[in-house]
């Protein structure tokens, strides 16, 4: 069967694309491309947005993490999130207040875990891919304001070092693994 449609797309960033289509398909071969890029970028990520603009009221977005990938601690002001994953392995860690984590949701796509996730409050938390790639959906409310993302100041941020980052992750990796299971 012939496919009626090829997904294309803007660069808003080398992270961040934007399709250009009213209707958007994606395919296995399509994932890849956007693997591909993610790889190319500093931060070994990409998202595929599938809304027309920051300012729509509904976001959904194809994300692209690589197992290195750091996303810092945050929480969203009068958001909410879901993701459903597509392909690999990740954790949601949140947090109390004070940084410590206080629960991990295991995501994948292997039937081990939960395929779904979603969080309706301003709860701190972050994603740590557990296989090499991780993609999932992610759906918001919009518009996107930036202000309106809280980071932790508990863990590093995307400013610091790659090693503090690592450092970080290393440390959140072991005390989840010996207070909730492995991750």
């Amino acid at each position: 069967m012939k496919k009626s449609t090829q997904t294309t797309f803007t660069v808003e960033s080398e992270e961040v694309l934007y399709t250009d289509q009213k209707t958007t398909c994606v395919d296995r071969q399509f994932l890849e491309t956007l693997k591909t890029r993610a790889a190319a970028t500093k931060r070994k990520r990409i998202r595929l947005c599938v809304h027309a603009d920051p300012d729509d009221n509904l976001h959904e977005m194809l994300i692209i993490l690589h197992k290195d990938t750091y996303v810092p601690p945050h929480a969203h002001q009068n958001k909410s999130e879901s993701f459903h994953m597509i392909q690999g392995a990740l954790d949601i860690v949140l947090f109390n207040q004070d940084g410590t984590p206080k629960s991990a949701i295991p995501l994948s796509t292997d039937g081990s875990d939960y395929l779904y996730y979603r969080l309706s409050d301003a709860t701190f938390h972050t994603v740590l891919p557990r296989s090499e790639w991780v993609i999932f959906h992610e759906t918001t409310n919009g518009p996107f304001r930036r202000e309106e993302t809280i980071f932790a100041d508990f863990a590093p941020d995307n400013s610091s070092s790659v090693d503090n980052q690592k450092s970080y992750l290393a440390k959140l990796r072991k005390f989840i693994g010996q207070h909730y299971g492995q991750l």
